[in-house]
C-alpha cells in the first residue's frame, strides 16, 4: 500500500515505519524535522506541517491510508498544540479524498469500570493528563464524523520498548490487563496491531485496544 505517516520519527510512528517497511508497504514519513531521518527503500521523508492545512491537503493526495502518529509531548501547551494539529489532519484528509485515517489513540479514555475512563481516576500520572485529554477529544470528534473512515488503536496503560511477538489480545473501550493486573504492550506488538488493521480492516469507524 502507499501509505503517508505523519509523526513518522516519534517513538510510536518509529515503530509503525519499520512494521510498514518490513511488510513491503511504500511509506511517506510527513515529519517536521526531515534531517531525522534518512531516506531507505520504500520510506520517502517529506517535511510538512500539520497545521498548514491546505498545503497538507496537497501533500496527502494520492494516497491509500493516512497513518497518525502525531503528538504534542513536545510542546509547552499540549493540548491545544495536539487538537488544533488533529483537527487539520482531519481536514487535510478530507480535502485531499484519501480513503482511510488510521491514528494513535491514548489509553486515557479506555473504561476501567462503568462509567469511569482511566484518565478520571486519582492514580492517573499528572504529567500525562494533557496528552491523554487530547487523545480523548480527538475521539470524541472522529466519532462525531459523519463519513470519514477512520480507525483508532489505544495502546494499554504502559507502551514501551520490547519485544516483537505477535502475541497480544485485541479489545473495544475496555482497558486490558495480563493476570497479574498489569496493563501493558510492547510498542513493536502495538505496531503489529496497527498495520495488521491497515491490511485487514476489522474496526472500520471504531476505536479498538491492545494488550496482553
Amino acid at each position: 500500500m502507499n501509505i503517508a505517516l505523519i509523526g513518522a520519527s516519534g517513538f510510536i510512528g518509529s515503530a509503525l515505519r519499520t512494521e510498514a517497511l518490513a511488510r513491503g508497504h511504500q511509506v511517506t514519513a510527513l515529519v517536521t524535522h526531515p534531517a531525522k531521518l534518512a531516506a531507505t527503500s520504500g520510506l520517502t521523508v517529506v517535511k510538512a506541517d500539520v497545521n498548514d492545512t491546505a498545503a497538507l491537503a496537497n501533500r496527502l493526495k494520492g494516497f491509500d491510508a493516512v497513518l497518525s502518529a502525531f503528538s504534542g509531548h513536545a510542546q509547552a501547551n499540549t493540548f491545544d498544540y495536539y487538537l488544533a494539529g488533529f483537527k487539520s489532519i482531519v481536514a487535510a484528509l478530507k480535502q485531499a479524498g484519501v480513503p482511510r485515517l488510521l491514528v494513535v489513540g491514548g489509553a486515557g479514555s479506555l473504561y476501567v469500570a462503568p462509567g469511569l475512563q482511566l484518565l478520571d481516576t486519582p492514580q492517573f500520572p499528572a504529567e500525562y493528563k494533557p496528552t491523554a485529554e487530547g487523545a480523548r477529544q480527538a475521539l470524541v470528534l472522529l466519532q462525531a464524523e459523519p463519513t470519514l473512515n477512520w480507525t483508532m488503536l489505544s495502546p494499554s496503560a504502559v507502551i514501551a520498548p520490547g519485544e516483537r511477538t505477535g502475541q497480544f489480545r485485541l479489545g473495544q473501550d475496555q482497558l486490558l490487563a495480563d493476570a497479574q493486573g498489569n496493563s501493558h504492550i510492547s510498542v513493536q506488538d502495538y505496531a503489529v496491531a496497527f498495520i495488521d488493521e491497515l491490511e485487514k480492516p476489522a474496526h472500520q469507524r471504531q476505536r479498538f485496544t491492545v494488550g496482553y
